[in-house]
């Protein structure tokens, strides 16, 4: 069945008072977090596929979301990068997961898809969770910060520590969805965890927990995380003998953790000495490079 750009599984299913979790890929969701976060989610509530785009050709440029060869049961299979839409129905409020990729064309035609497919679902709350770095240490709890569209909300974001957001600066067409979301009578939020710069890592087993804690605070959800805590502490541990053996990153991590503690105080943001701010430029530099 096709429902504007989305190819849908069957009917439309008749959801009860539907929550929408949504990952962005590549923009909010540095050490895959997102990703880990939807797909730990999924796994959690049984979720099933409910569509994809008809046409991904028309919003993806395939040399930048490059497709993959697998193989499957012998026979050479291709995998086209694309947006995934899954659904898990509970007791109280029904879930539905977007994998979203930014688009590189028909920016405006992407969200106005996206959102009628969320129109139709009756969404009522649009969250999009992710991750980005920062001048922060891993040897202290990784800050999480968000803004919602209802006061209620932002409130309960606030009891749990979520920091509001006054991020002003290049972003993604793609937020048009929460935007305009809120306009067609859904709350929305957002969820953005803060990752250490100097530790680019493929998999951010911390920033994806500290994430999926808050989202099973706010919903009250239990969720077994012991092995996604292991590999999150596995991961620290790598971090802290690393820094120990660097004496200039130990240096810059004591300046951190202070930059941080005076951060989480202060109403206005504190200023980092410009030769940590000039260190850790060099650093994501050369990981980016590499």
């Amino acid at each position: 069945m096709r429902f504007s750009a989305f190819e849908v599984f069957g009917a439309l299913p008749e959801l009860k008072h539907p929550h929408g979790l949504a990952m962005l890929r590549p923009w909010v969701d540095v050490g895959s977090v997102g990703t880990l976060v939807l797909s730990r989610l999924e796994a959690h509530f049984g979720a099933r596929q409910l569509a994809k785009l008809a046409r991904p050709g028309m919003f993806f440029d395939f040399t930048r979301y490059r497709p993959v060869l697998y193989l499957e049961e012998g026979s050479r299979q291709l995998g086209i990068p694309n947006v995934v839409v899954s659904h898990a129905e509970r007791e109280e409020n029904d879930l539905v997961f977007l994998h979203l990729l930014e688009p590189h064309m028909l920016g405006e035609r992407y969200v106005e898809s996206v959102l009628r497919l969320l129109q139709a679902l009756k969404l009522e709350r649009y969250w999009l969770l992710g991750s980005m770095y920062d001048m922060v240490p891993h040897t202290r709890p990784l800050m999480v910060t968000g803004i919602a569209s209802g006061e209620d909300l932002e409130k309960q974001l606030q009891r749990l520590g979520v920091r509001h957001s006054d991020y002003q600066g290049p972003t993604t067409i793609a937020y048009l969805i929460s935007q305009q979301g809120a306009e067609l009578g859904m709350e929305t939020a957002t969820l953005i965890v803060h990752l250490p710069q100097y530790a680019r890592l493929d998999e951010n087993y911390s920033g994806s927990l500290r994430l999926l804690e808050v989202v099973s605070s706010l919903y009250d959800w239990d969720i077994d995380l012991e092995e996604m805590r292991e590999k999150a502490r596995e991961q620290t541990r790598e971090l802290t003998l690393s820094t120990e053996t660097n004496p200039r990153l130990k240096a810059v991590l004591e300046q951190l953790e202070d930059y941080y503690d005076r951060r989480m105080e202060a109403e206005e943001e504190p200023r980092l000495s410009p030769e940590v701010e000039r260190f850790l430029r060099e650093m994501g530099k050369r990981l980016g490079q590499g």
